[in-house]
């Protein structure tokens, strides 16, 4: 029964990938478990808790083969806490032996019911891993961390042609996404959680081709060494109102490099107050980066840019203004302001992995204490 010899660092990466995806969750009131089962020339690990379910293949040489069930972040404690090269497991009646050179660690073995791990559905078509990653880190970061509202904690991924859309929002900003892919059959219109779909594309960034497998309420993607499969969120943003929201009623347009004004929005916001308040204004030729606190003092900074339209001046919330300028690093930022309190559209020409972002900051009333 599962006895297998593998390369410590690749058995110690794939259990730790599993942690991240799944840190501390549970299924059933049960421990937080991983299945590893020997087969062939390889050791899956699978993980599941009824909303997320990995499956990741370690190559290995297998000397017999067969299954055992253990607490995931044991095994990766211990994994990644070795330094000898390969580590060998075995099961030894109730425990699950790991041996390197003058160590051995005993697991304790858990009940295999506790871990479901469904199929994956049909594929839908592929997508660069890179482009993925660029595309989803930025829109994730848009979404609400307050469960309250769940629609609010998910990314929404829908296929268009040989586009993938993807858009969150917390209602206090918006960010849409567009990234090239390769369909095969079958649209893509799902809502999933945010939080485990950045994590899931910060590990798949590496990989040439990511596919990705739709069929109702499932997402599932798929690299060379595994797979993740993601239940959606239920509800879904009304088409209507989106479209109002990006089609944008211009006062003025400026065009800044992105790295020169994320470092003036950052050295303003101490000086912003308890809410880091900073406040942009338009001029000749340049942009005024203003922080101001009766406790905290004030600072004010021109940064060069390009200005075309009124003179228009808007109090932003620091992080959100930075959460919307910093994907655009290297290139020129254009930031879109409208009348009033309409949100401010933060764009760029698509980078060099062909992703087309589109970013929406709602700025703050100069009364608002929130």
């Amino acid at each position: 029964m599962l006895h297998v010899t593998a390369v410590t660092a690749a058995l110690a990466a794939a259990a730790a990938r599993i942690v991240r995806l799944l840190p501390d969750r549970r299924f059933g009131g049960g421990p937080g478990a991983v299945v590893l089962r020997a087969a062939g020339d390889h050791v899956e690990l699978s993980a599941g808790d009824g909303e997320l379910s990995v499956r990741l293949r370690v190559p290995a040489l297998v000397h017999e083969p067969g299954s055992a069930v253990v607490a995931r972040r044991a095994v990766a404690d211990t994994l990644g806490a070795l330094d000898a090269p390969e580590v060998v497991l075995a099961v030894e009646g109730s425990r699950l032996a790991l041996r390197a050179p003058g160590a051995r660690f005993a697991l304790p073995r858990l009940d295999a019911g506790a871990n479901p791990v469904p199929d994956l559905p049909p594929p839908s078509g592929t997508v660069d891993g890179a482009a993925l990653r660029a595309a989803v880190l930025p829109v994730a970061g848009a979404a609400s961390r307050e469960h309250a509202l769940p629609i609010f904690t998910g990314v929404r991924i829908r296929s268009r042609g040989d586009h993938l859309s993807l858009l969150a929002t917390d209602r206090f900003r918006l960010a849409v996404a567009e990234v090239p892919w390769e369909p095969a059959a079958g649209a893509i219109d799902v809502l999933v959680p945010a939080a485990a779909l950045a994590e899931l594309a910060r590990q798949a960034a590496a990989s040439p081709r990511v596919g990705l497998h739709a069929a109702g309420d499932r997402l599932g993607v798929v690299t060379d060494d595994g797979s993740v499969l993601l239940a959606a969120l239920g509800g879904a943003y009304p088409d209507d109102q989106l479209d109002r929201l990006l089609a944008p009623v211009v006062e003025a347009v400026v065009e800044v490099e992105a790295d020169a004004l994320v470092a003036a929005v950052s050295r303003a916001a101490p000086y912003g107050g308890p809410h880091s308040r900073v406040e942009l204004r338009t001029g000749d030729g340049g942009l005024a980066v203003h922080g101001s606190d009766p406790l905290a003092g004030e600072s004010e900074e021109q940064v060069k840019a390009s200005v075309r339209g009124d003179r228009v001046a808007r109090v932003f919330k620091a992080r959100l203004l930075l959460d919307a300028v910093r994907p655009f690093a290297g290139r020129t930022a254009r930031l879109t302001v409208q009348g009033g309190l309409r949100a401010a559209v933060v764009t760029g020409d698509p980078g060099p992995d062909g992703v087309d972002l589109r970013y929406l900051v709602v700025p703050m009333r100069l009364a608002d204490p929130s």
